[in-house]
């Protein structure tokens, strides 16, 4: 093995930041199953059924070959009607899902303008994408006008393109998305929202919080499954001509074996849930309630609002080694250190699920107040 690769994870190691895989063990206060699907008897028997109806495992090929499957054009079916759009797309997950929209949707001579805390994912698409992309501070619209004025006064011409999360990963805030139409609306642009942390939890019906929004011609979405639905994949919602963009010229799409049509049987089992089971959604949105409340009476870390709760800590060796204490007490909480977040604002990420109790949410709460408390400085 290289001594370059030795040396490098090293050096991560020094500054807290080496990264392991760690079993699932304790109380679930690290996963994005918000809604508690991902282990239900419903998806079970959903998954079951399909197998006894004879959908396959494997796809056995890309969608353009002989993988395309009829699960997949009906849960297609299916979701656009759901969320409101023209046509959607089945992705194996939302990182390639991003990747395609990005590196493939903007051209040359075109400007993307991205949220400073978007996804990685997005990145990855615009590193690969031949149009120009400039950040502009995180839920700050007029940075975002101000960035096209600057781009349209020095020559550029070209469609432009605006990136956000519609509720963001790893602080738990929502974007201002009525604010970026408006923007969108006013300069011919489109505009991009990343439902990931929203599908099945905000929105009417759990339809994301940009379902106001759904269906214009000017705005793709992104769904993925593998969260709140409790399974996997992603569901690029777009106009039919950019749905067939992507058929036709996303590499991600293109070159990759279809996912299984299984799991698109499954995946449309969990919207059907989220459709007849509104009560999961109001539970989910009683313990955020709850938490917030126990929050500020038990710690000095301000609510975010929704069910991901960052629990800013600052230094990358002291968000691992408070995540450590409270899995110690059988909390699974994890610590999200830089690149994935801004330096110097290393994290707990506390999620609220359905996988535990208001009781088990109180202790976790008092549990990191104590743990805290011990590690002070």
């Amino acid at each position: 093995m290289p001594a370059t690769h030795d040396r490098a994870l090293d050096a991560l190691l020094r500054r807290g930041r080496l990264r392991a895989l760690e079993p699932c063990r304790g109380m679930d206060f690290a996963s994005n199953d918000y809604l508690g699907l991902a282990n239900s008897s419903a998806l079970r028997h959903a998954v079951a059924a399909a197998i006894d109806r004879g959908v396959p495992v494997g796809s056995g090929g890309s969608r353009l070959l002989r993988g395309n499957h009829a699960e997949h054009e009906a849960l297609e079916a299916e979701a656009a009607a759901f969320f409101g759009a023209e046509t959607a797309l089945f992705f194996g997950g939302g990182f390639i899902a991003n990747t395609a929209i990005f590196s493939t949707l903007p051209g040359r001579g075109d400007l993307i303008v991205y949220d400073a805390l978007i996804h990685a994912s997005a990145h990855e698409g615009m590193r690969l994408s031949k149009a120009e992309c400039v950040a502009a501070a995180h839920n700050d619209p007029q940075a975002f006008a101000d960035a096209i004025r600057s781009w349209r006064g020095n020559g550029g011409t070209g469609t432009i393109w605006l990136a956000v999360e519609s509720l963001y990963s790893m602080d738990g805030d929502r974007a201002p998305l009525d604010d970026l139409i408006a923007i969108a609306d006013a300069n011919d642009a489109v505009l991009v929202i990343d439902e990931a942390h929203a599908t099945g939890v905000f929105g009417v019906g759990g339809r994301g919080l940009g379902a106001h929004l759904e269906g214009r011609a000017n705005v793709i979405s992104l769904h993925t499954c593998g969260k709140a639905l409790g399974v996997m994949g992603a569901l690029v919602l777009a106009p039919s001509t950019l749905r067939d963009f992507l058929v036709n010229r996303a590499r991600s799409f293109i070159y990759a074996t279809a996912p299984s049509p299984l799991i698109a049987a499954a995946v449309r089992a969990a919207l059907d849930i989220v459709q007849r089971e509104p009560e999961r959604r109001t539970t989910l949105h009683a313990r955020i309630a709850f938490a917030a409340q126990t929050l500020q009476a038990q710690t000095r870390h301000a609510p975010s609002g929704s069910q991901i709760q960052p629990i800013i800590i600052g230094s990358d060796t002291r968000a691992v080694a408070l995540a450590a204490a409270l899995r110690q007490r059988d909390f699974d909480i994890r610590a999200i250190r830089p690149p994935t977040v801004p330096e110097g604002t290393a994290r707990l990420r506390l999620t609220i699920t359905l996988n535990t109790s208001e009781d088990e949410l109180a202790a976790v709460i008092v549990a990191l107040a104590d743990a805290e408390a011990e590690l002070s400085p």
